[in-house]
């Protein structure tokens, strides 16, 4: 079965999507995200969307589903790399994939993600450690 690897840099995980998706792919890469999450006790995931050149609502609502479930699991999430046919297909499907935020590169991904949970540590929304 294909699988979509996550990379552990320090307390960050990095997923680099090199493929198309398709459904079952997108379903694998939740749970094995979501699992990485725990396992590694990750505080931010980096997801490169850069090579998908297109996109379906059930695609855009897996991304949703994915920050949802780190932001559960106390890991922000930021997508970087968006096609602008990309953006304008999750505007015309009326998707907004609120809770996530994006930058264009890479760079300016972990930056964002730096970011955010810095300030999730300093608004006292980080889970205490036990």
């Amino acid at each position: 079965m294909e699988r979509i690897p996550i990379l552990k840099m320090g307390e960050y995980l990095l997923v680099t999507i090199q493929v198309d998706m398709h459904d079952r792919l997108a379903l694998t890469l939740q749970e094995d995200l979501t699992s990485q999450i725990v396992k590694s006790r990750a505080r931010g995931v980096l997801i490169d969307i850069s090579a998908l050149e297109m996109v379906d609502s059930f695609i855009g609502r897996m991304l949703g589903a994915i920050a949802s479930m780190a932001r559960l699991l106390d890991a922000q999430t930021v997508v970087v790399g968006m096609q602008p046919s990309v953006a304008i297909t999750l505007v015309e499907l009326g998707m907004s994939l609120q809770g996530i935020r994006t930058a264009l590169d890479v760079e300016k991904g972990m930056v964002a993600l730096m970011s955010s949970i810095r300030e999730a540590g300093e608004d006292g929304d980080a889970s205490p450690e036990f």
